[in-house]
């Protein structure tokens, strides 16, 4: 009778052992040799409880970037190509866009999310402007490109804009008290 306690007990350690490993899988280590780092991003699901989801961002220096002009500004995928590798980016040669466009997009291919969004959201360029690269994009041959950014007039617009920073300093006012000695003599 012991035994088939002690048998039940083992088989519900094991099942609850592996039921928490689907419910809160072990996160994966970090390694100075891999190229990649890992984000964890916390959610929360409709019963409360937090998961976290795990995305791999490549570094810049090994994402390979081609910028297209797709606006009617001259020097657009220069300007912000130059812009892009002062950045850390590998930054391909600018090229022309097959068409122009109304609005810039950042296309990626399979894996490289993260680093799409990265460039766009450098770029001002909104997360729907983030797109899988596929053959309907307007540019030619991408070439080892693994990002590519179409310029469009909204980007275009913003080349050679100096960026304003206001700084605020705090003011300190002092106010000093006059002091007035006032010396009366008797008259005699």
């Amino acid at each position: 009778m012991i035994g088939r306690a002690a048998m039940v007990l083992i088989v519900f350690i094991i099942a609850l052992a592996l039921a928490l490993h689907y419910v809160h899988p072990a996160t994966p280590s970090s390694s100075a040799a891999t190229a990649t780092t890992q984000a964890g991003t916390a959610t929360t699901t409709p019963a409360g409880h937090s998961s976290t989801t795990t995305t791999t961002t490549t570094p810049p220096s090994k994402v390979p970037v081609v910028v297209a002009n797709g606006s009617n500004v001259s020097g657009a995928a220069g300007s912000i190509s130059t812009e892009l590798q002062a950045q850390g980016w590998q930054i391909l040669p600018a090229e022309n866009a097959t068409s122009n466009v109304s609005a810039s997009v950042v296309y990626y291919v399979a894996g490289l999310q993260p680093s799409a969004a990265a460039i766009a959201r450098f770029l001002g360029v909104p997360a729907s402007g983030v797109q899988p690269l596929t053959s309907a994009a307007p540019v030619g041959a991408v070439g080892t490109a693994q990002v590519v950014v179409v310029v469009g007039p909204d980007v275009a617009s913003k080349i050679g804009q100096p960026t304003t920073t206001t700084t605020t300093r705090p003011t300190t006012t002092t106010t000093r008290a006059r002091s007035t000695t006032t010396t009366t003599r008797a008259q005699s």
